[in-house]
This record gives C-alpha cells, structure tokens and sequence, in this order.
C-alpha cells in the first residue's frame, strides 16, 4: 500500500509541476501536439520548464535529487535552460532549518553545541540531497567543515526503493532486454550504496583511504577527518579553500591551466581506477573545487565521499586491456574479452562482434571531445549489445556514472580535450606494470608471510608423507629420476643448441670482419 501511494505521490507531482507537457513538448506529430494542449488546460504552467523539473525532482527527494545531479553534467543532452537549473541541485538544496542541524549535533555529541565547537556558523555553506555543512572552528582553533545528514532520511529512501524494485521486478517479467539489463541487481546496487551514503563514519573512512592513495600524486586534495568528532550523523573534516570547478572564467582569471586541470582530472579518475580499484564515485561539480592557495595552487579538491566505486583485479584487468585494445583499435581483441569474461554467450561469432564494435567506436577516434557525446557511443553500444545478449554488469554501473561526470567536467574545462590520447598512455604503462618485475615482485612480497609460515612445516609435511605411502614410494620414486633425467637431456639440447648459435654468430662476424678487412 505505501508502494502504491508513493507511486501516486509521483505521478501527482509530475502533474503538479506540468513534467507531462514537458515530455509532449519534445515530439512534433500534430496529435501530441493537441494532446499537450489539452493536458495543460487549467494548469498555471507558466513557470521556466527547467525550474518546474528542479523544483519537482527536489519534492519527490534526494533519489530524484540525485538524478537531476547526474543530468545536469549532460550539457551536450540537455537544452541550456534546463542544465543550468539542475546544476542548482549540486549543492543548493533548501536546506533544512539551523536548529534543527543544532539538535542532532548536540545529541550526537551529548553536550552543547560551544562545548564542542569555539564557534559555529548558523548559515550552511552547502546543501544537499543527503546532507547540509556549515563552517566551524573546534576548541583548540582548527577550522573545521561540519557535516550534518538531513533528518528522517531513511524512511523516504525506503518507500523510493521499494518502489524501484517493484519497477524492476516488472521490467524483468515484460522484457527481455529488462532480464538482461539486471535492473534489480542495479537497484541492489543502488539501494547499498544510499545506505552506506546515510552512515558519515563510513563516508569519514572513504575520504582516508581516498587521501592514503593519492598521497603520493600531488594532484588532488582530500581533507583530513577529525575521528573523536566523526558520529554516524554528524562528520567533522578539515576546512578547504577552493573554487568551485564550474567557476571557469574565475579559474582562468586566477591563472589556473584550464587544459592542464582537464588532463589532471583524467589522470586522477583512471589512477584512482586502475590502479588503486577505489574511486570517488559522484564528482559531479558541486563536490570538486580547485586551490588557489600558493603551496597547493591549481589542484583538485574533492568533498563528499558517500558513495566510492571498487574494483576487484580481475575487473581492473578486464577494464583495462578493454580500453587498451579499444584505444589501439583492436575491435577483434575487444571482442575475445567480451567472449573470454562470459559476457556474451561462448557462441558468439568473434567477427560479427568485432565488426559491430568497430562501427560503433571508430567514428569517433582522433576527434576533439566537443564532438564526442560519450552518451551517444553508450546508446549505441547498448544497441549492439541487445544484438549479441551482452549482459550488463551490475558492478560497474557506478564506474559508467563517474566516466559520465568525467566527460561532462571534461567538456566544462576543455572542449578540445581528447579523452583517448590523454588515457591511453596511462592504461599502456598501467598493462606493463601488471606483467612486468615490479607486479613480481609485489605479489612475492604479498605471498612472503605465508611462506614463512609454509617453509619450517615442510620437513614434519614430509616425513607424514613417507611414513603414510611406504607401498607407493620406491614407483614414486623411480618416476621422479626418470623425470629429472628427461628433464636433463632437454637442457642439455637447450645448451647445445645455443652454444651452436653464438658459435655460428661469432664465425659470422669473424667472416664479415675478413670480409671487410
């Protein structure tokens, strides 16, 4: 029932801020046209339509709040108007009254609000769909961000959850394509990654793992989390000063690299993927800031952590001889992997998926990123993928999003930045890495403690083995000196046969050097 009336509430809001003449508005045929016509009769829809979409997806809630974010980084998707009105969902929210975030700071803590904080800033520098910040100084002078979640949160996540899986569930029965997008897996997905979103602590262990690995890359900062101040509720960080990455013209006019600051921000999302498999998953603009500070000038600043992407190695692996073969224009070797991962049936003709793959990529290599809509080349291999029952991967639907916000940054940055020339110098020395002495001699140092535990066992492993297979031992026996013999004899061809070559080289250059002389 609260399903049902949550999908009522929906359709009702979509009524109430005219999202249905929005939609009728984008078709021509004359009868949709009077169809629009008549839904608007009596309605007072003459509000802008990007201001009716924000203020509607900001009633429906922070679900709805975060599809409007993903959006608004579209540009090259969305009319002008309307991506300019969701990009007011990246951070202006209405917030949530001060006395309120006072309250559950004082209860988080249990103590007054000065016992924790010399002073504290009424009006909040951020708002969003989960959670508001205000400024604050701590008792020994730090200054401070703190981060107060929105209250009641859960119970509204809920009832949209159930609502998508009951969507999901739907889709599934009634389509085919629905089976194979995995839609409730991806609401799984979902549903885990608002969760931890609702719990600061973990979004507090995010930012320092975020800030361990990129210690050493000088590319990006991630404030410090202060952990006897961090409740589940209530998280307190490091202070940053930055501007805005969507502040272009103020970058540009600080001295800021545009074109540098765009290239940095590839480098940071394959590094943070590829090569630590965790990585920030929603750098839309309202949570990216660039430092004008002397000692830090012109790097990345990243806030808000709730929702990080991981990796296993096999997927690093996949992913990145994907891209390799995909940069290198090896449409055959994309489409083994494809093959080889089970991501399509083992039937598969390797051809016809190569030759699919390759009219859909090779249009739009070798051209600027103002004429690459990432979005498009994905609806395309959708496209091809319904074709050959290529199952989506519900692990990688956050990896999908964040390439999606990159490329929107990217567009915002540096129109003429090109994605696969900055990439794949990156993912090529990645791939030598992996195979190459120093992956050796990572993994012999990972596996050292267990064979120090291994290696003092041996002896007692052994003499319980002679003692148990007394019958078996002397055929046992006799196989091993047969094997090492033949063992033995092919080393001595090996020998032989290379003493033969550098014997035939030197006769050669004695016989050129004669020549010659």
């Amino acid at each position: 029932m609260r399903r049902w009336l949550r999908g009522w509430f929906i359709v009702w809001v979509a009524l109430r801020y005219g999202l249905d003449e929005l939609v009728l508005s984008g078709f021509r045929h004359p009868m949709l046209a009077s169809l629009r016509r008549l839904v608007t009769v009596g309605r007072n829809l003459s509000a802008p339509r990007g201001k009716r979409l924000r203020e509607a997806l900001e009633r429906l809630g922070p679900i709805f709040v975060k599809f409007g974010q993903v959006l608004s980084t579209r540009r090259d998707l969305l009319p002008p108007d309307i991506a300019d009105e969701l990009a007011r969902l990246q951070d202006r929210v209405p917030p949530f009254p001060t006395e309120v975030a006072i309250a559950t700071i004082e209860r988080a803590f249990g103590r007054p609000l000065d016992a924790v904080f010399a002073t504290f800033e009424r009006e909040p520098v951020a708002s969003a769909s989960i959670a508001q910040v205000h400024f604050a100084t701590l008792r020994d002078g730090r200054e401070v961000a703190v981060k107060v979640l929105r209250p009641n949160m859960l119970p509204v996540i809920e009832k949209d959850l159930a609502l998508m899986r009951t969507m999901a569930g739907w889709l599934e029965r009634l389509s085919h394509d629905g089976r194979r997008l995995k839609p409730r897996e991806v609401v799984a997905e979902f549903d885990k990654y608002l969760h931890d979103e609702l719990d600061l602590v973990r979004e507090a262990s995010n930012a320092a793992q975020l800030r361990r690995n990129m210690a050493g890359l000088n590319l990006v900062l991630i404030p410090e989390m202060y952990w006897d101040h961090c409740r589940s509720d209530v998280l307190v960080m490091e202070r940053m000063r930055g501007v805005p990455i969507s502040q272009v013209q103020r970058l540009r006019e600080a001295g800021v690299d545009i074109r540098q600051l765009a290239r940095d921000g590839v480098t940071i999302f394959f590094t943070q993927v590829f090569r630590d498999g965790f990585f920030h998953a929603d750098m839309h603009p309202g949570n990216i800031q660039v430092s004008l500070e002397p000692e830090t000038f012109g790097r990345y600043i990243s806030l808000d952590f709730g929702i990080v992407g991981t990796l296993t190695q096999f997927d690093k692996e996949y992913l990145a001889q994907n891209f390799t073969a995909f940069f290198r224009r090896d449409y055959k070797r994309v489409a083994e992997l494809h093959i080889e991962s089970g991501w399509v049936p083992a039937g598969t003709r390797v051809d016809e998926l190569e030759a699919a793959i390759r009219a859909v990529c090779e249009p739009y290599f070798d051209r600027p990123l103002k004429d690459i809509s990432l979005g498009l080349v994905l609806m395309r291999l959708f496209q091809t993928s319904r074709r050959f029952n290529v199952e989506i991967q519900p692990q990688l639907v956050l990896l999908q999003k964040t390439l999606l916000n990159i490329e929107g940054l990217g567009r915002e940055l540096d129109p003429d930045l090109d994605l696969w020339s900055t990439a794949k110098p990156f993912l090529e020395r990645w791939m030598l890495e992996q195979v190459g002495p120093k992956k050796f001699w990572s993994q012999l140092k990972a596996e050292a403690p267990h064979y120090a535990r291994l290696v003092p066992e041996l002896p007692r492993l052994l003499h319980g083995y002679l003692r148990q297979r007394p019958t078996d031992l002397r055929s046992e026996i006799d196989r091993l000196v047969q094997e090492q013999r033949r063992t033995q004899r092919l080393l001595m061809m090996v020998i032989y046969v290379l003493f033969g070559f550098v014997a035939g080289l030197m006769a050669m250059q004695w016989w050129l050097r004669m020549r010659l002389w």
